[in-house]
């Protein structure tokens, strides 16, 4: 008896290899033969788009439908004849169907929206999803659509119902299945590894590019890349100019270029002002802890009796504004003192490791550098990436249990982590070689109860845990006068600087609109034995702060960063960077420039809350934003933000 080469069970996946590969390449054609879409001349754009969409379509399919080849290669054969198992097959072959045929036709809406196969800002519809489909719901007839999707998905699988349905419940000798089994894993693995979604970008012509991939598979590379690309969606300027804006900018703070470095390098002496000061450094960057809630912004319910204390006492910078609406956007600006880029933000980026940092500049003058939150760092790529960049991991899983006084699903309540970094800082100086200089530290750390689900220790506060924001507010609150109250008991607190600030603001949410007032985030200096209070108005940017820290300090270094040592910068040249997943913005003298993809470009005259009152023309301001933010994008997607080798 002849051996059969396919077994009889894997029809219905090559069926829906097939049918994935026909209904992209139908979608492809339709694309490309939109009104808009203009193609170059000759043959060679048509081999392209159709040579390595084949191929992208090919991959993405086999992607698509390795769940089916799982669920039919793992069944028992005794199973497969079942009636209702072999019915299942044929569902999820029309459901797996009516799938490729709604990406289909979201592809096209989404082409005729931004000229372009899905990207990250697909990826972000789905991080806003109730906005998006809110708006989706009144744009079109949600309902007529998705029912005829529906029939016609049912439809495709009625002319090879009866056979599948045969073939679906054959027997499968299980050498056979692990054969293929241990086939399509190797081929799974190759394409992971081996297929860059780049390799179609291979013509000077957009449309070509586009028209050359496929939208599942740009969907999943979109979101494992986190980033748009900035020259293609956004407003652009010549390179050249692009970077001579922003070196101008960035020397009005003053400085030196430095010779020895590559061609597009942004890197330039800072001479420190005065002596040096070896302090510690606390960082503490307070989850969505918005100025909002400050009674010294403002806010009369009293929610923040220690914040409002360093107000009077501390270096006060009154009007920062945080760089995005993420707990990682705020990681990148406390560590990068980068401009917010199009997309996620760097710490969840591929190629994010050895990068310009504060940890790692730190690291250089002999301070040990930590980075401590309060749930587990694999969340949000936190511990990989300061792991990566200079920083020692403190996160959940050091503390000890019996240490543990209170945890919900976020993280350990503040007062605990802020107890284990102090007894983590003792054992640290403590630990100095004898004879030997003791090396300061740094720390930053990163909290975790002013979020939902809102519940801390019981009977710290007079607002019942569990009860809302006010009282994960008023607890976070409580817990900054905590750490203080506890680092007084310790020989090193003298010697140590408390920068008191948030990650972001808790309401600045929107995809397309930016709620600057939302962004506005408290910054204390506190060091009682070092530093004066005084209360600084000035503008300032989340990117500004480690700048402004080094200053205090009085470091000579060599700088990469994007941000400026307000203190020590001219008032003329203040600004502040805002922005979402899409859309970026840039304050300055009172007008805001907004750039959104389809390189959308719009200037905003702002009211005395910074929201914007009316659109004004102002073409040097608009250049100098796309300049900043255009060669913000470019250093670190060419590897211009790394660090400096040790000498």
């Amino acid at each position: 008896m002849r051996k059969e080469r396919l077994p009889p069970r894997l029809v219905p996946v090559l069926a829906l290899v097939a049918s994935s590969i026909t209904i992209a390449m139908i979608t492809r054609i339709a694309l490309m033969l939109r009104p808009e879409v203009g193609l170059p001349s000759g043959l060679t754009p048509y081999l392209q788009i159709f040579g390595f969409g084949l191929l992208f379509d090919l991959a993405a399919a086999i992607y698509f439908v390795t769940p089916v080849f799982v669920m039919l290669a793992l069944v028992p054969d005794r199973f497969a004849r079942w009636h209702v198992w072999r019915a299942m097959v044929m569902l999820a072959l029309a459901v797996l169907t009516f799938v490729l045929l709604l990406t289909a036709v979201s592809e096209w809406f989404f082409w005729e929206e931004f000229g372009a196969r899905f990207n990250f800002i697909a990826v972000d519809y789905l991080i806003y999803s109730q906005e998006v489909l809110g708006n989706i719901r009144e744009s079109y007839p949600v309902g007529r659509i998705m029912l005829g999707l529906a029939l016609a998905a049912v439809l495709w699988w009625v002319p090879f119902a009866r056979r599948i349905y045969a073939l679906a419940g054959r027997p499968w000798a299980w050498q056979s299945r692990l054969a293929w089994f241990v086939g399509w894993s190797t081929l799974l693995a190759g394409l992971i590894m081996g297929l860059n979604g780049d390799l179609k970008n291979q013509s000077s012509s957009d449309s070509v590019n586009e028209l050359a991939g496929n939208g599942i598979y740009a969907f999943f590379a979109a979101a494992r890349a986190n980033e748009l690309d900035f020259e293609r969606f956004y407003a652009t300027l010549p390179e050249k100019e692009a970077f001579a804006t922003t070196r101008r900018l960035l020397m009005e703070d003053g400085g030196s270029w430095r010779a020895d470095q590559p061609a597009g390098g942004l890197e330039r002496h800072i001479a420190g002002s005065g002596r040096s000061r070896r302090l510690n450094v606390v960082l503490v960057s307070i989850e969505s802890m918005g100025a909002e809630f400050l009674g010294a912004y403002g806010d009369p319910r009293g929610l923040t009796p220690v914040m409002d204390r360093l107000a009077k006492d501390s270096l006060w910078f009154s009007n920062v504004y945080a760089t995005g609406n993420r707990t990682v956007r705020g990681l990148e600006a406390l560590s990068l003192s980068l401009p917010p880029t199009p997309g996620q933000s760097i710490v969840r980026r591929p190629r994010n490791e050895h990068l310009f940092s504060l940890g790692s500049l730190l690291g250089e003058f002999g301070y040990q550098v930590y980075f401590a939150y309060g749930g587990y760092g694999y969340f949000d790529n936190m511990n990989a990436f300061f792991g990566a960049n200079g920083y020692q991991i403190i996160d959940r899983t050091d503390i000890p249990k019996h240490e543990i006084g209170f945890a919900n699903i976020w993280g350990v309540a503040d007062e605990y982590l802020f107890d284990h970094v102090i007894q983590k800082m003792d054992h640290v100086l403590e630990n100095t070689p004898p004879g030997a200089p003791a090396r300061p530290f740094f720390v930053h750390i990163m909290t975790t109860s002013n979020h939902r689900p809102y519940t801390y220790p019981a009977g710290r506060i007079d607002i019942p845990p569990g009860s809302g924001r006010e009282g994960a507010v008023k607890y976070a609150d409580y817990a900054i006068g905590h750490l203080l109250a506890q680092a007084r008991k310790h020989s090193w607190y003298d010697d140590t600087l408390f920068v008191i600030t948030a990650d972001h603001g808790a309401n600045a949410r929107g995809t397309v609109n930016i709620p600057v007032d939302k962004y506005r985030i408290p910054v204390f200096f506190y060091s009682p034995k070092h530093i004066s209070p005084q209360r600084i108005d000035r503008l300032m940017s989340q990117i500004d702060i480690v700048p402004t820290l080094l200053g205090v300090l009085g470091l000579d270094y060599d700088s990469k960063f994007f941000g400026r040592d307000v203190l020590h910068a001219p008032p003329s040249a203040d600004r502040a960077y805002v922005a979402n997943y899409q859309t970026l913005g840039y304050i300055k003298n009172g007008r805001m420039v907004v750039l959104r993809p389809k390189r959308k470009v719009d200037v905003f005259e702002l009211d005395e809350r910074n929201l914007p009152r009316s659109r004004v023309e102002d073409a040097d301001l608009a250049r100098e934003a796309i300049a900043c933010y255009q060669t913000a994008a470019y250093v670190f997607r060419h590897g211009l933000y790394a660090a400096r080798s040790r000498p």
